[in-house]
């Protein structure tokens, strides 16, 4: 060898072998072993992989059209070859440099997934669907394959890399020599896995789940090389002689679904496209597909899943995904979260427009207009759907919707004033009164004579709620009170003020007056007896600064006390979630109401010794604490306290 080739050869980066981060490690112990539902998935994967490579590159070379030179046709192509055991798939996208490989492919930034994995059981048995929600799709093609290769040149790069791995601890990265831009990926199919080699199971997958791709998909496909002339004079011999030519052709539509017309859209073709947006996690509930023409002209297709997405289960709150932003039908970002607010995060979707400019970022539809039109549209659509839903007969199906993302939804009441009273509407609770959920305007056409307030109860519970003493003087009259258990509950309530023209109004704030509301029949009038001045002050010199004051109670029927904030102040169970989260807390001490019936009040009336009685008073202090939900700061001395009462009595 010569000099210079030695120096050459030298010179040339030698093969690395790297460990898999830890989090891959474990993904690929959860995809090669128990993600086998479904396994076919893992083409539609890598496919939206080579899609998503090939809208960098669109839109990258707007602002540098030189990344495109010599190859303006976008395309993915899937070669199988069964002698071989192999199934390669490959595209003339943006490509990848060699930190990029090892970024993509031997680590998982995707926030969430570590989450995922963690809140994941053992034993539990995952659709193999879930993998795409936490961007490590990729790896889902180790379910069928013994080894994957990717080789890979950087658009405007001189330099190509290829990437090997068994799905086992580690990967290697090596030179290569790609001659144009782009990533091919090459599976060695497992024994068993040989029909994802054949022409026929390819192109039906391709149909089945990657039919809307946008460009166009080119399986290797056999093709006639000889003329119906020729098959005449053509012996048998000589026909089985002749090698078998192959060529590529395009086996999907390679049209953007939402730009067709409905017309020509089945629901099996709006369910398949909702499954590449959410990698397959169950089927869409109901779909809204919209083109607006004129002064503004743009198509939307949203979706309300049957399902919760995972990143809403486990994910950050602001960094999510939802509505896909196209421009001209060129891909701009994903997770637009400009054109719905957040309490809708869990839709999906997309939206085309033809007057936003190929360059808008994030910053820039914050404050454009036409961005705002969108949004307003958009959740207009969102909520109709929903209307829909929830005024069918067959209500369940909003039910379910309702169970799964109310929580969210809820989170509108606070953040969407133009839209409060629809998303009240929308609304449904547990209630005294019914096991079923309830809508507001139900709750409404239930109310008793008299009766001019919505009333609602939060609590940490939907049980301690159901028991909560402050419900006690309202069930004696039949007044149908809203269960709240949520933590979220006690925070929007403060939001909604009224609905439908009736004040809305916790059983656990400030005073309530029944006064108008007719006694059930059968059941005698509830009388209060006054609290004694002296006995009120006697209690509130015992407790010191527990309390903000000691008063009687026309709230309480059986109790002896419970604890009452003023009416714009965060409820008791509110405040302790705050504190813990270390969160400031802004409501004053809660007050003391006292039912001076009570045959614990009556004998605290009639206590003169004065340890005795701030035993007693100390009691009647935490039994309200404790029927509250809340801990004691004490709870030994509120043992003394209460083993003293007992040897006593």
């Amino acid at each position: 060898m010569s000099d210079a080739a030695q120096t050459t050869a030298s010179a040339e980066p030698a093969k690395q072998t790297h460990q898999f981060q830890a989090e891959v490690q474990r993904v690929l112990q959860l995809v090669i072993h128990s993600l086998y539902s479904n396994k076919e998935i893992f083409l539609r994967e890598l496919i939206s992989n080579g899609s998503d490579a090939l809208d960098k590159l669109r839109f990258a070379s707007l602002t540098d059209p030189e990344l495109i030179a010599g190859d303006t046709d976008y395309r993915i192509e899937i070669e199988g070859d069964e002698a071989a055991k192999t199934l390669t798939i490959r595209d003339n996208g943006i490509g990848m440099t060699h930190d990029e490989l090892i970024s993509n492919l031997g680590t998982i930034a995707r926030s969430g997934t570590k989450q995922f994995l963690e809140n994941l059981s053992a034993e539990q048995k995952t659709d193999a669907n879930l993998i795409g929600q936490f961007g490590v799709g990729f790896y889902s093609g180790f379910i069928v394959a013994k080894s994957m290769s990717v080789t890979s040149r950087k658009a405007g790069s001189d330099e190509s890399w290829t990437w090997t791995s068994e799905g086992t601890g580690e990967y290697s990265v090596q030179p290569a020599h790609a001659a144009s831009r782009g990533t091919e990926i090459v599976l060695t199919l497992k024994d068993g896995e040989e029909e994802f080699a054949r022409t026929w199971r390819l192109e039906s997958l391709v149909g089945k789940y990657s039919d809307h791709i946008a460009f166009p998909i080119k399986l290797k496909k056999p093709v006639e090389n000889h003329s119906a002339s020729d098959d005449a004079e053509e012996t048998d011999e000589a026909a089985e002689a002749k090698p078998e030519t192959y060529a590529f052709s395009a086996v999907n539509k390679a049209s953007a679904l939402w730009t067709r017309p409905k017309s020509e859209l089945k629901d099996e073709d709006y369910q398949s496209f909702f499954g590449s947006l959410e990698h397959g996690a169950g089927d869409a509930l109901s779909w809204a597909h919209n083109k607006v023409e004129g002064a503004q002209s743009y198509t939307s297709l949203l979706y309300l899943p049957s399902k919760p997405p995972m990143d809403m289960m486990f994910g950050n709150r602001d960094e999510r995904r939802g509505l896909k932003l196209y421009v001209k039908r060129v891909f701009i970002m994903d997770a637009a979260e400009q054109l719905l607010p957040s309490y809708l995060r869990f839709v999906r979707g997309v939206v085309d427009s033809d007057d936003l400019p190929l360059n808008v970022s994030r910053e820039l539809l914050q404050d454009n207009k036409l961005t705002q039109a969108i949004r307003a549209s958009c959740v207009k659509r969102v909520l109709d759907m929903m209307d829909k839903l929830a005024s069918d007969e067959d209500s369940t199906k909003y039910l379910e919707f309702f169970k799964h993302f109310g929580g969210v939804l809820k989170e509108g009441l606070s953040e969407d004033y133009a839209n409060r009273e629809r998303i009240a509407k929308l609304m449904r609770f547990a209630t005294t009164a019914s096991e079923d959920m309830t809508s507001l305007d139900a709750y409404i056409a239930r109310m008793k004579v008299g009766q001019d307030a919505i009333y609602y109860i939060t609590a940490e519970s939907l049980l301690a709620a159901k028991n909560s003493p402050h419900l006690e003087a309202l069930k004696a009259k039949g007044v149908e009170v809203l269960l709240m258990h949520e933590r979220i509950d006690e925070w929007v309530m403060g939001y909604l003020n009224e609905y439908a023209g009736k004040k809305v109004l916790s059983v656990a704030k400030g005073e309530i007056d029944l006064a108008n509301i007719a006694t059930l029949d059968g059941v005698a009038e509830a009388t209060h007896a006054a609290l004694p001045t002296d006995l009120a002050e006697r209690i509130t010199k015992a407790l010191g600064d527990k309390v903000k004051i000691v008063r009687g109670s026309k709230r309480l029927s059986e109790s002896a006390a419970c604890l009452v904030v003023d009416q714009y102040e965060q409820a008791l169970h509110l405040q302790r979630v705050l504190k813990a989260a270390g969160q400031p807390v802004h409501s004053g001490k809660a007050a003391l109401e006292v039912n001076a019936d009570h045959p614990l009040v009556k004998k605290l009336a009639e206590t003169t010794d004065s340890a005795k009685f701030d035993d007693l008073a100390n009691l009647l202090f935490e039994q309200a604490v404790l029927s509250e939900g809340g801990q004691l700061e004490d709870p030994s001395g509120f043992v003394k306290r209460l083993n003293g009462l007992l040897l006593a009595a």
